[in-house]
């Protein structure tokens, strides 16, 4: 892993100024640019051994990868140990399928979009800058995919990948429950922070509010996600649920979590393209 940032789903950086944002296609690039990427990722791929990898298309069933590895236990029996976000989803499905654009090709700018409409009032502007960091900063309106990230491994929660990690356990199993959210300025929206509440539950560290009304997750075996991984695989296996439905929660909530929270989350993660080969892709059953 070549990062300096070692988390699920940020295993690179973009230098942006803060607060920039690539939503209205400023300096976004072209088809042929994600084209040459996903062809060096089948190369860099191709042969080596890699499992299914994400995000996908979570409407595209079928795959071709059939390199087999152990379903995570349910995140109940496991140890909550990251939560972070990225701003728009990096999984296309239910009702996030508006795509955001190509971006920059280094994962700003670029994922999938609530689809449904929002209120005048939902989409005031705040009249500042939340979250501004290098993927850009976070308005009312915006789609950010949230990862409750969990591991068989004896730990605590904490910053990045590494909290997911032990030296007691080399190959722990690892799962993450995504829930998508749509950010609104109404205060009587969703509180993020009851959202990404921990506490111990039976001696295991869990998120105890993660949303039981969006949906039927669905399931399917991927890896860890990033823009990092363009080009290049991602080696660790890993159970994803994703849940379908959206849920809006109060942006000023969200601001609150990111000005102080356990796991170092200050700003948004960025998104790796969507994975579309069949060969780095599993069957959804």
């Amino acid at each position: 892993m070549k990062s300096t940032r070692i988390c699920f789903g940020a295993f690179g950086v973009l230098m942006l100024t803060a607060g920039s944002t690539l939503a209205d296609g400023h300096g976004a690039i072209g088809d042929d640019v994600i084209a040459a990427q996903r062809a060096a990722l089948a190369k860099n791929t191709q042969g080596a051994g890699f499992g299914p990898q994400s995000p996908r298309d979570l409407e595209t069933l079928s795959g071709n990868n059939a390199r087999a590895f152990g379903t995570a236990p349910a995140f109940t029996q496991m140890n909550l140990c990251n939560i972070h976000f990225h701003e728009n989803a990096e999984h296309r499905g239910g009702e996030f399928t508006a795509f955001a654009g190509n971006g920059d090709g280094a994962g700003a700018g670029t994922g999938f979009r609530y689809n449904g409409t929002l209120s005048e009032a939902e989409l005031t502007p705040l009249g500042r800058t939340i979250g501004a960091g290098k993927y850009g900063d976070l308005a009312p309106g915006d789609t950010i995919e949230l990862h409750y990230v969990h591991t068989t491994a004896q730990v605590a929660p904490g910053p990045t990948l590494g909290a997911c990690l032990a030296e007691s356990i080399g190959n722990p199993q690892l799962r993450v429950e995504a829930q998508v959210y749509v950010l609104v300025n109404d205060p009587e929206a969703a509180d993020f922070v009851t959202l990404t509440q921990v506490e111990q539950v039976d001696g295991l560290y869990q998120a105890v509010n993660i949303p039981t009304d969006t949906g039927t997750p669905i399931a399917y075996n991927g890896s860890t996600t990033g823009p990092s991984f363009n080009e290049q695989g991602s080696p660790l296996q890993v159970s994803w649920s994703v849940r379908p439905e959206v849920m809006k929660v109060s942006i000023t909530s969200v601001e609150t979590w990111l000005s102080d929270n356990i796991f170092s989350e200050g700003e948004a993660h960025g998104v790796r393209n969507l994975v579309v080969n069949p060969d780095l892709i599993s069957d959804i059953n």
